[in-house]
């Protein structure tokens, strides 16, 4: 920790535990004390930590061939990108290495394709903080990299009135999150996204989902789209997809040409491997519907222990994703869960977010619920 200090740019909150090794849901730390992580890396770790057919792939891979370029043809990266096509409903895609560099690809192909250079993005919106996907990005610390994009409107989310009224003739796209996760899992109306889709189209712009947080499985669906009706023009895809291994894509039927865009270690043949046997875990074990029945599980008994605790405001969420919001703030919670044994995490100052591994077990869940009643219970009684 002190050379962690010393080292490496302070950009992080870290919790006072040095993971050094994990297996499904659980984590290990120096001392060999065991958490249940309802983490998952930020909601990467799908198919759970090191799961054994990915490391097999990875592993396989290495031996193989880890990097080539794309000057060249390589099998994985072809049959990743037929599969996630087919999957996602889109006819091709571009690879990347990140959420942020998904988005980035995603806005550039919004400017190519119109001719256009505004966005419209939500209020609380997270989209990544390289400069495009900042610029559209309403819930960090912007003012110091400025200027930005300087033709982005931001709106209240779940407000399809509010993007009629911004939307003009030089709006390339509205870009989304189906789920607002770093503002604290934040459901919009059911509506929501068809109508922006439509008013869109109305103007000649595209509609932009960035699934980054929300795709493979995290919310009972293969992508959040799916639970709205909705298909976006372009859209954003990382996290879960690599089970642990950086991995980003961009969706869409519209295409960039030659010299357009292009990433050094996109879709490189390491990366591709460890996406395609995370998305074969994911049919295998059927984690989709599983988070969509766990996650409905974890709701309710949320809602039965802690629902009526004078320090919990609301409990919402879709498959696993799932938002506790508390009525003060909850980095004492998720620091006394550590002590604890469970691994969690507080966003938007009040929401300690969960998203566990896809393959979390009712045991641990109830376990997970019993930690935090006792935390919030002794909170109300002090």
């Amino acid at each position: 920790m002190e050379k962690e200090r010393q080292f490496i740019m302070q950009t992080y909150s870290r919790l006072p535990v040095l993971i050094v090794e994990g297996r499904g849901v659980v984590v290990k730390d120096a001392d060999g004390r065991e958490y249940v992580d309802c983490v998952a890396g930020i909601a990467v770790n799908s198919v759970g930590h090191c799961h054994p057919k990915v490391v097999a792939a990875i592993k396989a891979q290495a031996e193989r061939l880890i990097h080539l370029s794309n000057l060249f043809y390589t099998e994985p990266q072809v049959a990743l990108a037929e599969k996630l096509c087919r999957l996602a409903k889109f006819e091709k895609v571009f690879f990347c290495n990140s959420g942020a560099e998904s988005v980035e690809a995603a806005l550039k192909l919004a400017r190519k394709v119109t001719g256009k250079k505004g966005f419209i993005a939500a209020q609380n919106s997270f989209h990544g903080r390289t400069f495009g996907a900042l610029s559209v990005t309403h819930h960090v610390k912007r003012d110091v990299f400025e200027p930005l994009l300087h033709n982005v409107k931001f709106v209240r989310y779940g407000d399809a009135d509010a993007v009629r009224k911004a939307i003009d003739e030089d709006t390339a796209a509205v870009i989304l999150e189906p789920i607002q996760g770093e503002a604290g899992v934040i459901i919009p109306p059911l509506e929501y996204l068809r109508e922006v889709k439509e008013i869109c189209e109305k103007h000649d712009a595209l509609f932009i989902l960035d699934e980054v947080q929300t795709g493979f499985g995290r919310t009972g669906r293969w992508f959040c789209k799916e639970h709205f009706k909705v298909q976006p023009d372009i859209m954003a895809v990382a996290k879960a997809l690599g089970g642990g291994f950086p991995i980003g894509a961009t969706l869409s039927n519209f295409s960039f040409e030659r010299g357009e865009h292009a990433s050094t270690f996109g879709g490189n043949p390491l990366a591709c491997a460890a996406a395609l046997a995370t998305l074969g875990v994911i049919e295998e074990e059927q984690l989709v519907e599983r988070s969509e029945r766990l996650g409905a599980y974890f709701m309710q008994r949320l809602s039965e222990v802690i629902g009526d605790y004078d320090s919990v405001k609301e409990i919402r969420g879709k498959g696993l994703m799932l938002g506790v919001e508390l009525q003060e703030k909850c980095e004492n919670v998720v620091n006394e869960a550590l002590k604890r044994g469970v691994l969690l995490n507080c966003t938007a100052d009040r929401v300690i977010r969960l998203v566990p591994p896809l393959v979390i077990s009712k045991k641990q869940i109830d376990g997970v619920v019993k930690i935090l009643s006792d935390i919030l219970k002794g909170f109300d009684e002090g």
